[in-house]
């Protein structure tokens, strides 16, 4: 990507073009754009960033400019050296600490400590490699459904990126059957090389990672390993909203949905449509602005409820 557009804003005008981007049907995928807070100190001044593989023409200026509703912020535009921004912005990142899991780069050790697994993951083009507040709090959550109890034997981890969510399931529930799909085709060989890495097994056995490319659950084999006990999507909250159905029916009375990518201001939104899906929260978390949802579906006839008790109250904060 060689040029990038930042706009820069109050928190709720970024949040409500990031929201506009996600409903935008027609976007160009060429344009990958993305929100953050500017500086720590500075919780409520945010910025918009989109990178461009091409200069900014008039078309893409006007695009951007209608996620701001018609009243858009003033636009800073430069060209970038030719660099690999994903790759590069995850190097050097420091290793953390989530449920019993602790994820690192290359750039760290290993941490040799009983009862917790290591993961190195590398710097790549895929997202997740365990320092985003969404990836963190996924697996501090898979920790915490393992201590309630929770019996998995069929998972489907969608829009994997590096594949570190359904390497962290599996070890959780190690006798799992375990399907990993993202729409990006350039993950496939990511996570087959971080299988490598961390001693994952590739295949289609109790055990092993089955690797898909599929935009959200349509692929014949997707529907095909159903129903799951355990869907996990980590990816944004417009799909989140439109795949609620989809996971629904995907997962068997009583099965259970974890969903990431969504920030806490978008939060109301995924529990609506997951509500009239079927499923209700088992528990939540948050992770900095970004919320982390425990969903179950719902078991037998109507009005019965999923067993929830006091889950609904853990990690209100995280």
């Amino acid at each position: 990507m060689s040029w990038k557009i930042t706009a820069f804003a109050r928190r709720p005008v970024i949040e409500g073009a990031l929201l506009a981007h996600e409903d935008a049907w027609d976007w160009d995928p060429d344009i990958v754009i993305s929100g953050s807070e500017i500086a720590e100190d500075k919780p409520d001044d945010w910025q918009l960033e989109a990178w461009l593989p091409r200069k900014p023409g008039k078309a893409d200026k006007a695009a951007l400019a209608g996620l701001f509703g018609g009243s858009p912020p003033p636009f800073e535009i430069e060209k970038l050296p030719d660099v690999d921004w994903l790759t590069q912005s995850q190097q050097g990142l420091e290793p953390i600490r989530a449920g019993v899991f602790h994820v690192h780069t290359p750039d760290h050790p290993a941490l040799s400590e009983g009862g917790i697994r290591d993961y190195c993951i590398p710097a790549s083009q895929a997202f997740g490699t365990g320092q985003h507040a969404t990836t963190a709090g996924c697996l501090a959550m898979l920790t915490h459904m393992k201590v309630q109890g929770v019996v998995v034997r069929n998972l489907a981890d969608i829009g994997t990126g590096t594949g570190l969510l359904a390497f962290a399931a599996l070890h959780l529930w190690p006798r799992a059957l375990a399907t990993a799909s993202d729409i990006d085709a350039v993950c496939v060989g990511v996570v087959e090389d971080n299988a490598e890495l961390n001693g994952v097994a590739m295949g289609a056995a109790p055990g092993e990672v089955t690797m898909l490319v599929a935009d959200g659950m349509e692929h014949p084999l997707l529907e095909a390993r159903g129903p799951y006990d355990l869907v996990i999507a980590n990816i944004l909250a417009g799909p989140l909203i439109g795949l609620a159905p989809d996971f629904a029916k995907a997962l068997i009375p009583g099965g259970h949905l974890l969903l990431a990518g969504l920030l806490e201001s978008q939060e109301a939104q995924v529990r609506r449509a997951c509500r009239l899906a079927g499923l209700r929260l088992a528990a939540r978390l948050v992770n900095g602005d970004w919320s982390i949802l425990w969903l179950r579906k719902r078991v037998g006839i109507r009005g019965r409820k999923a067993r929830t008790g006091a889950l609904a109250e853990w990690a209100q904060r995280w």
